[in-house]
């Protein structure tokens, strides 16, 4: 490796990115020394990288034939659309049971959670500060979102990565999808490639808080050169880093492939079952310091005064998928693609509950030793059944010069609520399976879109896309109330990317999207659809050894509906139309392969989050609070993965990522603050090729959290107006929870592949 001329000193680099007292400030500023830190060591990197890289071009490898599924929403480097790619063989090390988003913790503006604490369960995720409601996700370009919530729940796929070939994370509006409006960002994934070779692999990983994880892997590999059938069985159990935060979890996946030279068709059945103890409660400021693991889920009070913790306090949920996908080569320059899709579930919230009122459940009061009894303990069941089931499609058209892509999709989704008391201590006039509430929602989904991107010369392309999208939706539970509402959006995208050379490229994009609000948010009223407006300028550097991309955004949102701190009566959390409100950020990330051993993927992502002008009703008045920050939006989020290999089949990584402060709600109060947290990982990989009946046993382990850090990752903040200690006064009072992530624990696994 060259040396750096001169004027490339880390003194010299230190100057341009910050002053040297930077690097030595306070706390309150660490957040800036962290990012000139970073400018510096990056940029030096960069210079001496670059200065030794040949030529090579940014055009996108040959994708494999299975990506056919996802070409019509996937983007690449001659698309103006910021993204990034995740393929199994970069997070397969790390797979050991964690659900997918912990996996892309490290990708840049990605922040992730887990309600039990340690990744199995309930997790979550938030890019640019938007929540999973935001994130459009597809299967092989089949909608996942859940239609009413808009949320996606990975703990009803367990082990989903298993089967994932990859995965590509769209930051900001991207490019026209099927399924919800992508408001922070969209992520399609791709399942597994069809395999060529017939195989079978075991996989079993152990590790903290009694947590076991078991597949099994199979392929018939091409039988008469055309068909593949392939397979998954896992289980996965885990006592959590929480209380009683169990998981006890059960997937399958089934997939039949056929191709030729023209024709690609796959028909595909997973699904999963879980059984998790509730663990969305949180606790408290003062438990969080005297008792972090804390669980108040189930807690009740029996006869003799005694504190117990009813056993079932759970979700048991199924969900089946089934997925026809056909990919037909008409010409040279013709294709198309078509799937269809259904998607059954249903399950229950198990509950105990202390002391309820009778009037909740239609009970008719009792009379008891002379005494009217109206309030009972009970156990209830809130029931979820669904079906969801629909087609996409496009067609695409690519020459020399223009890619165009017709695409569109309609989907149906139909659901009913209901709710069951399973057992009362006092039941009234009530019946065995009585329903004390039941309703249906039912929504459907239409859209269509073109999109093209036209090569003019040598250096510049324009890209084109726009999307009409209708949605009907109709529901009558009682905190919905009656809706029969219909949206209509147009969502128009379009961009530029400029050639500088065959490593250097600039884009810029302008777009438009629009949201309709989701089955929660009719609980705070009549909300209105979101609008946003995004603006993308984007410079990308690749080489053999070298990849950059730095971009910065301008996020501006009407009617946004933003997350209030508060959740509702199933831990789901509120939302609320807050009139103007903008994300301005920068990011900065990058694959630096120093040699054959050591690789370096750095990532860094600085924002400001606004509510513009923003009025809140304290003490019982309306008051200006001007510019807030949104809710559970950091400032700055930070992420590293080195990677050292040693010899050919070992491999080293450490990750680490550090998160800004959040504010809970939006209105900065104290009260509400998530503090900055950092965590480092330590990840390593053996393989040991046998070539006899085992072709190879690899060996993985995991230590989350090595430097035992008091990470709490994500809560709630609530307030509410108190006119009762002081009669003709109103109060505003606040209030706090919290999910503290476990300290440090590990996963070991071993894959056997014969």
């Amino acid at each position: 490796m060259k040396l750096l001329p001169s004027i490339f000193t880390l003194e010299t680099i230190q100057n341009r990115c910050g002053s040297k007292r930077a690097f030595q400030s306070s706390s309150a500023t660490c957040g800036w020394a962290t990012i000139r830190m970073f400018c510096a060591v990056f940029f030096m990197v960069v210079l001496r990288i670059e200065a030794q890289q040949p030529a090579d071009s940014l055009e996108g490898k040959k994708v494999v034939l299975d990506e056919v599924f996802v070409s019509a929403i996937r983007v690449t480097n001659e698309v103006p659309v910021t993204y990034s790619n995740l393929k199994k063989e970069e997070f397969a090390s790390r797979n050991l049971g964690q659900d997918i988003p912990i996996l892309m913790n490290f990708l840049p503006s990605v922040v992730t959670t887990s309600n039990a604490g340690a990744g199995i369960g309930y997790t979550g995720i938030r890019v640019r500060g938007s929540d999973a409601t935001r994130v459009n996700v597809t299967i092989n370009g089949i909608p996942y979102n859940d239609s009413e919530s808009q949320g996606t729940f990975w703990v009803n796929m367990p082990d989903f990565a298993s089967s994932t070939e990859s995965l590509q994370l769209q930051r900001g509006v991207g490019t026209s999808t099927n399924g919800a409006g992508a408001f922070g960002a969209s992520l399609n994934i791709l399942t597994d490639a069809v395999s060529e070779e017939a195989y079978a692999q075991i996989s079993s990983s152990v590790g903290s808080f009694n947590t076991l994880r078991n597949n099994l892997k199979f392929s018939t590999g091409l039988l008469n050169d055309h068909v593949e059938i392939s397979g998954r069985l896992s289980r996965i159990t885990s006592d959590g880093y929480v209380d009683r935060a169990s998981s006890e979890l059960d997937a399958y996946f089934l997939e039949g492939a056929y191709k030729d030279d023209n024709t690609l068709i796959k028909a595909l059945l997973f699904g999963g079952h879980e059984i998790t103890y509730q663990s969305w409660f949180g606790i408290d400021a003062a438990t969080l310091a005297t008792d972090r693991t804390f669980n108040p889920a189930g807690q009740y009070t029996d006869e003799n005064g005694t504190t117990r913790f009813y056993d079932k306090e759970e979700d048991n949920y199924k969900q089946d998928h089934a997925q026809l996908l056909w990919n037909e080569k008409i010409s040279d320059k013709w294709s198309t693609n078509i799937a269809l899709h259904y998607t059954h579930g249903r399950g229950y919230f198990e509950q105990f509950r202390e002391d309820d009122d009778f009037a909740t459940y239609g009970f008719t009061p009792l009379n008891v030793d002379g005494e009217e009894v109206n309030t009972t303990d009970l156990i209830r069941r809130r029931w979820l059944d669904n079906d969801f089931y629909g087609t996409v499609f496009s067609a695409n058209y690519r020459d020399e010069n223009l890619n165009l892509i017709l695409g569109g999709g309609w989907n149906q989704y139909e659901g009913a609520h209901f709710g069951e008391v399973i057992w009362a201590r006092f039941a009234g006039n009530s019946n065995i399976r009585d329903r004390y509430y039941d309703d249906d929602s039912k929504k459907t989904d239409l859209n269509v879109y073109t999109k093209a991107n036209y090569q003019v010369n040598d250096q510049w392309s324009l890209f084109g896309d726009v999307q009409y999208r209708t949605i009907g939706y109709q529901a009558n539970g009682e905190d919905t109330g009656l809706v029969d509402d219909t949206f209509n959006f147009f969502n128009p995208k379009a961009g530029v990317t400029y050639d500088l050379n065959n490593n250097n490229n600039l884009y810029l994009s302008y777009a438009i999207a629009n949201r309709e609000p989701n089955r929660n948010d009719f609980e705070n009223g009549n909300p209105k659809p979101e609008r946003l407006q995004d603006v993308e300028l984007g410079w990308r550097y690749v080489s053999p050894n070298l990849q950059v991309n730095t971009n910065a955004y301008y996020m501006r949102y009407k009617d946004q509906l933003v997350l209030t701190g508060e959740l509702n009566d199933v831990g789901a959390p509120l939302r609320e139309n807050i009139g103007d409100s903008y994300r301005l950020g920068l990011e900065i990330d990058a694959n630096i392969k120093f040699n054959d051993r050591f690789q370096w993927r750095p990532n860094v992502a600085l924002s400001s989050n606004k509510n513009i002008d923003f009025v809140f009703q304290r003490d019982g008045t309306l008051q200006q609070l001007g510019n807030t920050n949104i809710a559970f939006s950091p400032n700055l989020v930070v992420g590293n993965w080195f990677t050292y290999s040693p010899i050919e089949t070992l491999q080293i990584s450490f990750l680490s990522k550090y998160v800004g402060k959040q504010y809970m709600g939006n209105i900065d109060s104290e009260g509400s603050v998530l503090e900055a947290y950092s965590q480092l990982d330590f990840n390593v990989q053996y393989v040991w090729n046998i070539d006899a009946f085992i072709d190879s046993i690899t060996f993985s382990g995991m230590i989350n959290n090595v430097a035992n850090e008091d990470i709490v990752s994500d809560g709630y903040f609530f307030t509410f107006d108190d006119d009762f200690s002081n009669p003709g006064t109103i109060t505003t009072v606040e209030g706090a929870g919290f999910y503290p992530q476990a300290g440090r624990n590990f996963l070991l696994g071993a894959t056997l592949r014969f």
